[in-house]
């Protein structure tokens, strides 16, 4: 049988042709209804017992389970429905073979490891379950946004362990980065552009700010790197001033995004846009700028010595497969489960193209990480 014709590869091709752009992040975008209730219904077919969570207007988690015959660990599986927006995309929604390469948007994040996790889950299901234990596949909307989904899941259910199915190139995932959001607003007085004496450019000290960031950033990668995490980064995201071109701008407002490693305060970013907004006014007493917080999440370790990533490898070594173990530069909703309790490792296909506009899934690795997962299930819940 062809790669290509495979059901798992069949399935994944069915969900990038649904549109399901997280709509907090472009407005009156499709969100995760339809390919939720897709997912729900091939659950359903598949004999799991299948839950909608609502969370928002046409936004609901949904939750497959298979309980094993006897008592057992539990183990998740869990992915985010929800993709970025397609603006540059040509065709985001046709699902495009070529070369081994499944292309369209969400295809590598993270519709190719959400395949593979069905796959498994109704696999397990169409040969009799599980022997022992129990397994609850986990789809979540907004991961790519507030992470409302995982938010919710964690407060209802619980695992000894899980499985994020993020795409980590078929490396074994044991941390992660963290980030935060900060909002820097510099001042000026609006007047007549003909009028130096009268304005302050406000443009002009956010300028003098960027310097200083730019300058932080490169202290930052510097910085001997965490085995797992890396170096620390940030970057300006957003930024906007100014009225008209003949009017001094008396506003600028700079996002910034800052991603952080083990180790560092809970508000490092504002601690640090706050230290340069103070010497840059002891340099001019004009210069005025203020600070906020916006939002955060943490980076994530695997407990050191979990067996969790010991079995993923035994499983690709089944599969005749290099196991690699290491870190990943984004952020997950590992760290959610994690700190709920759930020890997590993040494991999925290779590709490319993430959050770009030519974005593809290496279609073998979808079909090897259904395969692992199945192994892994079996020899997680099924153990003591």
């Amino acid at each position: 049988m062809s790669l290509m014709t495979d059901s798992t590869i069949q399935f994944l091709r069915d969900l990038i042709a649904i549109n399901s752009v997280n709509p907090s992040l472009v407005s009156g975008a499709a969100g995760e209804n339809q390919i939720g209730a897709a997912i729900a219904n091939k659950l359903r077919a598949g004999g799991l017992d299948v839950q909608l969570e609502p969370l928002a207007a046409g936004r609901s988690n949904v939750i497959g389970v298979i309980e094993g015959k006897q008592k057992g660990r539990s183990l998740m599986f869990c992915g985010h429905m929800d993709t970025v927006g397609v603006a540059g995309m040509e065709t985001p929604f046709d699902p495009i073979e070529k070369g081994g390469r499944i292309y369209g948007r969400g295809s590598q994040d993270m519709k190719g490891g959400l395949a593979a996790m069905v796959a498994a889950a109704l696999d397990l299901s169409k040969s009799g379950g599980l022997p022992a234990g129990r397994l609850v596949l986990a789809a979540v909307v907004d991961e790519e946004y507030a992470s409302i989904g995982a938010d919710a899941l964690v407060r209802t259910w619980k695992a000894d362990a899980a499985v994020v199915g993020e795409p980590t190139d078929m490396k074994i995932a044991v941390g992660h980065k963290g980030f935060q959001w900060v909002e820097i607003t510099t001042e000026g007085v609006a007047a007549h552009g003909s009028r130096p004496a009268d304005g302050r450019d406000a443009i002009v000290r956010m300028g003098r700010v960027l310097s200083r960031l730019e300058k932080l950033d490169r202290e930052l990668q510097a910085c001997p790197p965490h085995p797992v995490h890396g170096t620390a980064s940030l970057h300006a995201s957003l930024i906007a001033g100014g009225r008209e071109l003949s009017t001094y701008p008396d506003q600028c407002t700079l996002e910034m995004e800052r991603r952080t490693i083990e180790g560092e305060a809970g508000q490092c970013a504002l601690n640090e846009a706050e230290k340069i907004m103070r010497d840059l006014q002891r340099e001019d007493p004009e210069f005025k700028a203020s600070a906020r917080f916006l939002f955060s999440r943490p980076p994530y370790l695997t407990p050191s010595g979990h067996i969790l990533p010991r079995m993923i490898e035994s499983a690709l070594a089944k599969k005749g497969k290099l196991a690699l173990r290491g870190g990943m530069s984004f952020w997950t909703d590992a760290a959610i489960l994690g700190d709920a309790g759930i020890p997590s490792v993040v494991f999925g296909p290779g590709g490319a193209g993430l959050h770009s506009v030519s974005e593809y899934v290496i279609a073998e690795d979808v079909i090897t990480c259904r395969d692992v997962l199945i192994e892994l299930a079996k020899e997680f819940c099924c153990s003591q």
